[in-house]
């Protein structure tokens, strides 16, 4: 057996992890999580460890693009699949579908549709509509989903906000959380469920339509189902469907194998209503009780910006200086002894770390 080593961004990117994983070059019929989990009670269990981002804060656009491009289709995947189990009340909810392994193929199917899996060499590293300048048009997107720059908090204030999805963190519009993979995820996610929140309190779909139309909002803008587009419909949500349903049935949602729109493979999978595997479920924005796990605390990060670097020994410095205060969360990031104060002795302990890294 073949291995390649795995490193994930644990913590906000204060620890890169690395591990030996089984490895084939080829398509693969081996899953990477254990076979004897129940995927419908526990997910997949992130076998690939990845953490909240896949890339370390505070590294350059091209060093994160290039993490990013080196994802085989397995661990694209498996990205996916990390972020659709840390929300899976919320979204199995609101799109009314009970069984996860439908949703998985689902956000298969978008990923397909948008940029092929990474199945095209280039992992999640897929860049549209960036001729312009970062961040100036709205059709500006990056990742898997190809999430665009509207899904985040303070981007051009000129687009439409998407601030309706409470049960999930908005991640600000910067490059760093643009171009990391595993936040691109996020967001994508968070903003189908934006569209699913317009398109049952706005436009009153019901049923299937709902996803339907939040797949049109995704790539649109605009979740409304007028009936006099069936073209577009067929060309994009019915082609998604049609999709996920040929991962779902062919057996390939955990392995390195992937299609690509209107492959004659799926042919199939777009006779009648390609919907009606799906079921007649019915979307729901019904209250989630669930609360979204607390980031994991980074020791050292004094400036909280997700990473340890030689800006926190300048806010630790300023602090010691009585030049200015911490928060509660700050100096409980800046007691690196964990002795209950923060004092000259955490500073050296938080040189060490900055120096070791480089930074």
């Amino acid at each position: 057996m073949k291995l390649k080593k795995i490193c994930s961004i644990i913590a906000a990117g204060a620890v890169l992890v690395c591990q030996l994983v089984p490895f084939s070059s080829a398509a693969s019929d081996t899953i990477a999580h254990d076979a004897s989990r129940n995927v419908q009670e526990e997910g997949v269990g992130n076998p690939f460890n990845y953490g909240e981002r896949n890339t370390p804060a505070d590294a350059s656009a091209a060093e994160i693009r290039a993490i990013n491009h080196k994802m085989s289709v397995q661990e694209v995947k498996y990205a996916l699949y990390k972020e659709i189990d840390e929300h899976w009340d919320l979204i199995s909810v609101r799109l009314g579908q009970p069984e996860r392994e439908k949703v998985y193929a689902l956000f298969l199917g978008i990923g397909t549709r948008e940029s092929t899996l990474g199945g095209n060499g280039d992992g999640a590293d897929i860049e549209t509509a960036f001729s312009e300048g970062f961040g100036v048009s709205s059709a500006h997107a990056y990742g898997t989903l190809q999430t665009a720059v509207t899904a985040f908090a303070d981007c051009n204030p000129l687009f439409m906000k998407e601030d309706n999805v409470p049960e999930m963190f908005q991640y600000t519009f910067n490059e760093s959380n643009f171009y990391d993979a595993i936040i691109s995820n996020h967001m994508g996610i968070r903003k189908i469920l934006h569209f699913i929140e317009i398109g049952i309190n706005q436009e009153g779909l019901k049923g299937y339509q709902v996803v339907r139309g939040a797949l049109k909002g995704f790539n649109t803008g605009w979740c409304d189902y007028t009936g006099d587009n069936d073209g577009y419909y067929k060309n994009y949500p019915d082609e998604i469907i049609a999709l996920a349903h040929w991962y779902y049935d062919e057996g390939h949602l955990y392995d390195n194998v992937f299609t690509w729109t209107n492959a004659e493979a799926a042919n199939k999978y777009r006779e009648g209503n390609a919907w009606d595997w799906w079921g007649g479920v019915e979307p729901s924005m019904a209250e989630i009780t669930q609360t979204e796990p607390k980031p994991e605390k980074i020791k050292g990060d004094i400036n909280l910006d997700k990473s340890v670097s030689i800006a926190d020994v300048v806010a630790l410095q300023s602090y010691l200086l009585c030049r200015s205060e911490l928060t509660s969360e700050q100096a409980e990031n800046a007691d690196l002894d964990s002795d209950g104060s923060v004092d000259g002795f955490d500073m050296s302990l938080l040189r060490r770390i900055v120096l070791k890294q480089g930074k």
